[in-house]
């Protein structure tokens, strides 16, 4: 076998390997820092469009704009949301971003960050709300990264 018949083997050979392994170039879009679908949770543009209202739910419960600002580290009556897809992550161990912002919302007692109380986030909202409100609100602030 010639060095050129064995060159052109081994590029061959090299060129199948990167073809097999997809090459590089991925340009698919990533899921958000929450490591979500967010499509497949909820509609996030919804979503948005119920966190921005000032009230909410079938009880006009206060929206979430009202107590949460999307500006980091500004406090209005709860924690700054920004970055909170990131953070929700790793804020309660074994549990996903989008389980622990469903519960923070149905439940907000579960897990309260310092240095906010326990009962100072409304509590009905998992039942003034319904389950496609909540995966909306959930869709949308997992892509508040």
């Amino acid at each position: 076998m010639s060095k050129k018949t064995l060159l052109v083997l081994l590029l061959s050979l090299v060129l199948l390997a990167l073809a097999a392994c997809g090459g590089g170039g991925d340009t698919t879009e990533q899921p958000p820092a929450g490591g979500e679908d967010v499509a497949a949770i909820g509609d996030a543009e919804n979503g948005e469009r119920l966190f921005s209202q000032a009230t909410i739910g079938a009880n006009n419960a206060p929206g979430c704009i009202t107590c949460h600002s999307l500006e980091p580290d500004v406090v209005i009556v709860g924690p700054s949301q920004a970055g909170l897809a990131t953070r929700a992550q790793t804020r309660v161990a074994g549990m996903s971003a989008a389980d622990y912002i469903h519960q923070s919302i149905v439940e907000p007692n579960a897990y309260v960050v310092e240095p906010f109380a326990e009962g100072l986030m409304y509590q009905n909202y998992g039942t003034d709300l319904t389950e496609q409100e909540i995966n909306d609100l959930v869709a949308y602030t997992l892509t508040l990264e």
